[in-house]
């Protein structure tokens, strides 16, 4: 079976992220996020350039994680597609695009973050394949406590 693979972008939230809820109560997140770039000289140094401003939504149970998860200037990895629309503004027809994403994390790269690998109800994995025999249950160490109020979202 293939790898299956959908649009990605990273970047970091530039804006305080928002949670609405439409008529028919579906979650919509939105924030506004940046892009670094930089540009590569001939000595092979890079100059950092003006970073580049998007908006990006997410929906459902997804919108209502990243709401709880997510807030201005973390550093985030997200899947998803490019969404272009147009509206009218002033009697004009102006253009825009928008990042939907279906799953979203905060960039390991520059994130320190604790993981709660504890169950939820709401998710269970069920796989068909071969019976295997099970080694005994690995016990981790103790770890000294993890930073209080941060979390993060699986990708």
């Amino acid at each position: 079976m293939p790898i299956h693979t959908k649009e990605s972008a990273s970047g970091f939230i530039a804006s305080d992220p928002q949670l609405t809820y439409s008529e028919g109560g579906v979650a919509r997140f939105y924030a506004r996020f940046g892009q670094r770039h930089h540009r590569r000289e001939e000595d092979g140094t890079f100059t950092e350039l003006e970073p580049s401003f998007h908006n990006m939504v997410l929906f459902r149970k997804s919108a209502e994680r990243a709401y709880e998860q997510f807030v201005k200037n973390d550093s985030f990895v997200a899947e998803g597609y490019t969404r272009t629309y147009t509206y009218e503004k002033d009697g004009r027809q102006l253009g825009g695009e928008e990042f939907i994403a279906t799953t979203i994390g905060h960039d390991t790269a520059r994130s320190h973050y604790t993981v709660n690998r504890a169950p939820r109800p709401d998710q269970t994995i069920e796989q068909d394949g071969p019976t295997v025999d099970r080694a005994p249950a690995f016990s981790a160490p103790d770890r000294p406590a993890a930073t209080p109020g941060v979390a993060a979202i699986a990708l």
